[in-house]
């Protein structure tokens, strides 16, 4: 029903700031809440932040709370990370997902980007 494809990944400094895209495909995109996840070497995949169908309610990780923006743009299928204030710690590979809600997005997110790769250094 749906394809997710992100990009705009690559190597920054500490500090500095990114913005992650991923386009999706399908005519049922506008219908799906969409999330961003992130998963370092050795560790768990981490959820980051979530976006309900319209873009009317948004959450984030504590960790990146006043530092990371998601957004949508239905008409373009596009869902969108602006990453500010970038630290070590961000270093991952982000993937996006879709679910029919927020909730399923974060708990059982349905569909899966391939992911992009963020590095962050001091």
């Amino acid at each position: 029903q749906v394809q997710l494809v992100e990009s705009g990944g690559g190597l920054v400094q500490a500090g500095d700031s990114l913005r992650l895209s991923c386009a999706a495909s399908g005519r049922t995109f506008s219908s799906y809440a969409m999330g961003w996840f992130r998963q370092a070497p050795g560790k768990e995949r981490e959820f980051v932040a979530a976006i309900t169908w319209n873009g009317g309610s948004t959450y984030y990780a504590d960790s990146v709370k006043g530092r990371f923006t998601i957004s949508r743009d239905n008409a373009k299928n596009t869902v969108y990370l602006q990453m500010n204030s970038l630290k070590p710690e961000d270093t991952a590979v982000y993937y996006c997902a879709a679910g029919q809600n927020t909730y399923v997005v974060r708990t059982s997110a349905t569909y899966w980007g391939q992911g992009t790769q963020v590095t962050v250094a001091s």
